[in-house]
């Protein structure tokens, strides 16, 4: 019989890593998020998606890749299972005929996981998912800062009539008073739109709007020094939507945009979050049926253990 610690991935020399049942990273899977101090969480959402459907197969294939996945980081030296208790908690069970009962559903399953003190990193599911995570941890934490990594800006009012989908999260959060929209940064907006209110909206609203040719040809590392600058210790939200990286990198999402960031301006980003007081992180909006051999869905799964790095509490050797 197969032994393993319960904060550690299975190893490649205990089960290959083409065998086994997929969790992130091979974590064992246990029903709730009691005495845990991080958790995996797939919210396998798309019904938001304003072009290409497929998002709800992501939490799926995005653990079927971190199979690849390690538990010590080569890079930044970090060994987060070392001193953090994590586990894969399974799935929001969403109600695929019902939006709105989906997002109360995603509320109240985020409210049960903060109320156990552990800090969720969720793997998305369209952008839709968003709001309700940050409802839950707003009344955990209060309003909250946040690093938002995007092509897109997600502050339409609505869509098609509607005033919840993947293309309005940050709307309705400003809203609803969840951000401290003074400490948001949105890093890789780029693209066509209808008109230049779609990123000034949200520089009036005081975000630090990084469009991506602000980006190209150049580290992120002196950006992320001026995010940790104005975050300083306040609780900070991390949402990465994978169409922020270009679709040579990243093909299998919805909305794809050309000129986007690079895979290692993604991980400058996240690296660079090391050392704020992070409540929370999402991946979110990979689509399974438009990924080419896996790339996508294994960059979301190195993302999300990257975030899983930068956490409060990691140890490091």
């Amino acid at each position: 019989m197969l032994t393993q610690e319960l904060n550690q991935p299975l190893g490649g020399n205990v089960m290959p890593r083409s065998g086994g049942i997929a969790t992130m990273m091979r974590l064992p899977h246990v029903a709730t998020a009691q005495d845990l101090d991080v958790c995996f969480v797939g919210v396998p959402f798309d019904l938001g998606t304003s072009n290409r459907s497929g998002a709800r197969l992501g939490p799926r294939q995005v653990r079927s890749e971190s199979v690849l996945l390690r538990p010590y980081n080569m890079a930044t030296r970090a060994a987060p299972f070392d001193s953090l208790q994590v586990a894969d908690i399974g799935d929001v069970a969403i109600n695929p005929y019902n939006l709105l009962d989906s997002i109360r559903r995603i509320e109240e399953s985020y409210d049960v996981i903060l109320a156990h003190g552990c800090t969720p990193i969720s793997l998305g599911g369209d952008h839709t998912i968003t709001l309700p995570i940050l409802r839950a941890i707003a009344r955990k934490h209060g309003p909250v800062a946040l690093v938002h990594i995007d092509a897109h800006a997600d502050v339409n009012d609505t869509m098609f009539g509607e005033k919840i989908a993947h293309g309005t999260p940050f709307r309705r959060a400003v809203e609803e008073g969840l951000l401290q929209c003074e400490y948001v940064t949105q890093i890789g907006l780029r693209g066509t739109g209808y008109e230049a209110e779609d990123f000034d909206w949200c520089r009036r609203q005081g975000f630090r709007v990084v469009q991506v040719e602000e980006c190209w040809n150049r580290s992120l590392a002196p950006l992320m020094e001026e995010v940790r600058q104005r975050v300083g210790d306040r609780p900070v939200y991390l949402s990465f939507d994978v169409d922020g990286i270009d679709p040579a990198f990243a093909p299998g999402t919805g909305t794809p945009e050309i000129g986007g960031l690079t895979v290692s301006q993604g991980l400058e980003i996240v690296r660079g979050m090391r050392g704020l007081n992070i409540v929370g992180a999402d991946v979110v909006e990979v689509a399974p049926a438009y990924d080419h051999a896996g790339v996508t869905s294994l960059l979301a799964a190195n993302l999300a253990f990257e975030m899983l790095c930068v956490l409060p509490g990691v140890k490091y050797r």
